[in-house]
């Protein structure tokens, strides 16, 4: 064995106990780590020709990599809807690279990590109040989830006209009808070789809505004639948390042929809360359901997972599986990830939520939500009692869309943002919202308190005073 390799193996407690240390200091100093930072580094380093061990890479990691780190996951970072890590997901992340685990088939190598991923899927359809008509499996975030649903409709659409895509390539134009899409679904459009602008914008509802106008939706349906079309739907939009009306989407599926995808990457979260889960009545009648878990579970990043029916489980294999490699079995006859996801090599990417969900529960979970609603309608207030700030749309969830109040500094909003967010102790995110310029707070993070929304209306002011208005 290489002797540096065999120097850490020997030495291994103790690098884990500085390792650990070094993250319990992190986390227990959070609140006081930017949440930007303008410092940057060489990248041009050059490699070390023997090596420099575990707890020399840590050394030169400290010195030159952790003080470029930001509090992304820290309770007054609200860009991105970026949840934190809660600690027993932190167990659970740290424990999928002891154990690093292939995810693979159940019968076969890499089982025990493939009935854990089973288990989650099955303990978050609980959570959601979801039928266990669904199949679920775990990807890196709402990009990828979107890209498994999509590519399996992509299918879907083809058997339509008789035809297998994923072997002989699309050869019909494929209809997409969606009104206020992510931006993760328009790029999976892209990967598949649909295209970033073949859709057709449906009408959102009049009166400061993002939702898909429902009457505008089958004059659109019924233009296609009675062709198959792919829906793409809305659980929480990404400006003000919007929601798509799933009962009427629902009637309409009993009515016309096609394929209804639901992007729920954070709102789908709504079901937990009885207060809420009137926002998603009727989803559970979709062919596909995007959620991720880095967001309202408060798991650490690359946890996301999809949620397609059963009924739509070979139209998945013959997407995704590896038919030209008789050692990993027949996709047929045995259910092997290998055959339903994008990925070959997965790791055990279902235990940070697994911990999580049973640590916390449906009450801990319900907590989160509410308590993170709770805090954008507090913030909301605060902004409608500053005569700085108008809101550019209600607080449907956990959303807040606002700008500057007054036409006139519309040309100040991102130099505002600017210099709020380069005092490092709040981050927010630009948008554009109707035409006009604005800033997206959104609340996930389990950490955050009042006493935070304190803070940020504190440096919000400030930052209003530096500018000059």
């Amino acid at each position: 064995m290489n002797s540096v390799l065999q120097h850490d193996l020997n030495n291994i407690e103790n690098i884990l106990n500085q390792t650990k240390q070094q993250g319990i200091d992190f986390l227990n100093n959070l609140e006081n780590i930017p949440t930007s930072n303008k410092a940057t580094i060489d990248t041009n380093r050059d490699l070390n020709e023997f090596g420099l061990g575990a707890l020399g890479a840590l050394a030169e990691f400290n010195e030159r990599m952790a003080p470029i780190m930001v509090a992304s996951s820290g309770p007054r970072y609200l860009g991105f809807v970026t949840g934190g890590s809660t600690p027993a997901s932190i167990v659970g992340d740290w424990l999928t690279s002891v154990y690093d685990q292939n995810t693979q088939a159940v019968k076969a190598q890499g089982g025990a990590s493939a009935l854990i991923e089973f288990e989650t899927i099955n303990l978050l359809l609980q959570l959601l109040d979801l039928p266990k008509s669904f199949l679920g499996g775990f990807v890196t975030g709402a990009t990828m989830s979107n890209f498994t649903c999509l590519a399996v409709a992509r299918q879907w659409f083809g058997t339509q006209f008789g035809k297998d895509f994923a072997k002989n390539g699309i050869s019909e134009t494929i209809n997409i009808l969606t009104a206020t899409p992510h931006s993760s679904s328009i790029k999976t459009l892209a990967m598949l070789g649909i295209g970033s602008q073949n859709y057709t914008s449906v009408k959102t509802i009049e009166g400061n809505r993002e939702a898909i106008d429902i009457v505008d939706l089958e004059k659109n349906i019924q233009h296609l004639n009675g062709q198959p079309f792919i829906l793409i739907s809305s659980a929480g939009t990404v400006n003000t948390a919007d929601f798509d009306d799933f009962q009427a989407i629902s009637k309409l599926k009993e009515k016309y042929n096609f394929w209804w995808h639901i992007d729920a990457a954070f709102g789908g979260f709504a079901a937990v809360s009885e207060k809420f889960k009137h926002l998603v009545e009727g989803w559970e009648g979709a062919d596909s359901i995007t959620i991720d878990c880095h967001k309202w579970l408060n798991v650490p990043y690359e946890s996301a997972f999809y949620l397609i029916k059963k009924e739509h489980v070979n139209l998945q294999i013959e997407t995704f599986q590896n038919s030209n490699a008789p050692y990993l079995g027949n996709p047929l006859e045995n259910f092997n990830y290998l055959n339903v996801l994008p990925e070959n090599s997965r790791r055990l990417r279902a235990l940070p939520a697994w911990f999580s969900l049973l640590a916390y529960g449906k009450e801990g979970f319900k907590d989160i939500v509410e308590n993170s609603i709770h805090l954008a309608l507090h913030f909301g207030n605060e902004l409608i009692e500053d005569d700085s700030f108008e809101l550019l749309a209600p607080i449907r969830l956990n959303n807040v869309c606002f700008t500057l109040k007054g036409d006139h500094n519309q040309e100040k909003v991102n130099q505002f943002l600017t210099i709020l967010n380069d005092k490092g102790k709040v981050f927010m995110t630009p948008t554009v919202y109707q035409n006009r310029k604005g800033i997206r707070a959104s609340f996930v993070n389990w950490r955050t308190t009042e006493n935070d929304i304190k803070i940020i209306i504190e440096e919000m002011k400030t930052s209003i005073l530096d500018l000059e208005i």
